[in-house]
């Protein structure tokens, strides 16, 4: 197998298809970060290599996903931003400044724990090609997020390339947004299955305002027995096929991390950006996560309000700005909540059984299995 870049083409069954439908508001056309206007996601995927360990050689099985905030360049037009931790056994970088700024101004990268290095030196080139003046009148600090995937990939060698990232930053378009096995996700587990990227969205309605709010995930998390399916303890009715150690003393962590990307349209500060941080955490709540010791649990929200888009060079005192009344929030809190869970569970339903390393092995959710346990707790609805 080689190295692959993965399109948004391909799509994996979602957890839709398979009649489970969660929450109450209505998803976006694509059920996707990608509904919240101008978002843009890309994957590069990096699969090579079958059998024993070599390291520093294989197999591979990891990459890295781009997310970038809107149409145009993040670091030409800032957006608000807030970062939130559940659980910090885990990185992303450019924390610091984005709680000093309350601003976001690169794309985002997701990867594997060991790759955080070359995406963050990958996005400057990247970001510096585009702009001469990075390096010299100004500088940047990328945000690039990780979870582990030591048990299928050869975790301690650097097989994301700048290359990758490239790909990944370059190919990153509007539309549907391949889900599973695909770009940073590529290498994941959740709750005992085989894990990877999901994402979701929902629309609201705030008297004669239309918003979106878009979800991507990391998933790479969750103890199989806590694993919750519209509220259904799945982890308890379907509890073999877990991971397959093809080597002595393999078998995974009982829990790893997640990353959570919320997008929206919705005017809001950094302050209340944070607001949706939080209810995220609590949509990872409702799929059974519980932020473990050896979990990092990282959340980034930001709005591509246009009107809230600070220009770089902007040298005007008042900086004009909107936000939606804190009393109105209460929707997006639902719609965050809701898109997270469902994120994270597309994630899953969408992910393939995996064979890495040393034939460790981890195994995808069998949906008639799944659908199986949803009819005989009466959770089981009508596909869209």
């Amino acid at each position: 197998m080689g190295d692959t870049i993965a399109t948004n083409r391909g799509l994996r069954p979602r957890l839709r298809d398979l009649g489970i439908v969660i929450g109450t508001l209505p998803p976006g056309p694509l059920n996707a970060i990608t509904d919240v206007p101008g978002v843009r996601v890309g994957h590069a995927t990096v699969i090579h290599g079958d059998g024993p360990l070599r390291p520093g050689h294989g197999p591979a099985r990891t990459g890295v996903t781009a997310v970038h905030p809107h149409e145009g360049s993040a670091f030409a037009s800032m957006v608000p931003a807030a970062i939130a931790v559940l659980n910090g056994a885990g990185e992303i970088t450019g924390r610091s400044q984005v709680d000093e700024y309350g601003l976001l101004e690169t794309p985002i990268l997701i990867t594997n724990t060991h790759s955080v290095g070359v995406a963050h030196r990958a996005c400057v080139e990247w970001l510096g090609r585009r702009t001469p003046t990075i390096g010299r009148e100004h500088f940047v600090i990328p945000v690039v997020a990780e979870t582990f995937d030591g048990f299928l990939n050869d975790g301690a060698a650097q097989h994301v390339t700048e290359a990758h990232v490239f790909a990944a930053l370059d190919s990153a378009a509007e539309g549907p947004v391949a889900e599973g096995n695909v770009g940073g996700g590529t290498g994941m587990l959740l709750f005992g299955f085989k894990g990877g990227t999901g994402t979701a969205s929902r629309v609201v309605e705030i008297d004669n305002h239309r918003f979106t709010v878009g979800v991507l995930v990391q998933g790479n998390f969750g103890a199989r027995e806590d694993l919750l399916v519209d509220g259904v303890p799945v982890g308890l009715e379907i509890t073999d096929l877990l991971p397959t150690p093809g080597e002595i003393a393999a078998a995974p962590e009982t829990d790893g991390s997640v990353i959570v990307v919320i997008a929206t349209d919705a005017p809001l500060s950094d302050r209340q950006l944070g607001r949706l941080c939080r209810r995220g955490m609590l949509g990872l709540a409702r799929v059974g996560a519980t932020a473990r010791n050896t979990s990092g649990d990282l959340l980034l929200a930001f709005s591509n309000a246009p009107e809230n888009r600070v220009e770089r060079g902007d040298d005007r005192v008042i900086l004009p700005s909107a936000r939606l009344a804190d009393t109105r929030m209460d929707i997006l809190f639902q719609a965050t909540i809701e898109a997270t869970e469902e994120a994270v569970l597309n994630a899953l339903v969408a992910a393939e059984t995996m064979t890495g390393r040393n034939g460790n092995t981890a195994y995808a959710i069998p949906h008639d299995r799944l659908q199986e346990v949803m009819a005989r707790y009466g959770r089981l609805r009508s596909t869209r």
